[in-house]
């Protein structure tokens, strides 16, 4: 009886290294560098999308409209670290367009721009409101 127990017990070791070392030698489809590459390029979108949505928040137009609205921007600039994905992407496009109308310094707010600052704080707010 002992001997049939080690017998089986044997067997189920035999196979159970059958496949591990069968697998061991397969190579990944994807090299890992390119994934080390392609995580390090989404972590730096994320941060520029991160930039380009405090340097829209910062711009004295914009904190105009959100103190005539009443919105705290404090509470939208801490809720920048907690977005992503395509929240993310969605209020740095807005901000990006805030920027790139304000750009050099323009005096005058059109109504565009307006809708456009009153959009990207009103995803922000809502992101946090849903958090």
């Amino acid at each position: 009886m002992k001997s049939r127990h080690t017998c089986l017990v044997l067997l189920l070791v035999a196979l159970m290294m059958g496949p591990s070392s069968a697998f061991a030698g397969q190579q990944h489809l994807v090299p890992s560098s390119q994934l080390a590459t392609t995580v390090a390029d989404g972590a730096a979108k994320q941060d520029t999308d991160r930039a380009t949505i405090r340097e829209a928040l910062e711009r004295p137009e914009v904190q105009a409209v959100a103190s005539k609205l009443g919105l705290d921007l404090d509470r939208a600039t801490a809720a920048i670290d907690t977005m992503s994905g395509s929240d993310l992407e969605k209020a740095a496009q807005s901000a990006q367009q805030v920027n790139d109308q304000l750009v050099g310094g323009a005096s005058s707010v059109v109504i565009s721009t307006t809708t456009i600052i009153i959009i990207l704080l009103l995803v922000i707010i809502l992101i946090v409101a849903l958090k």
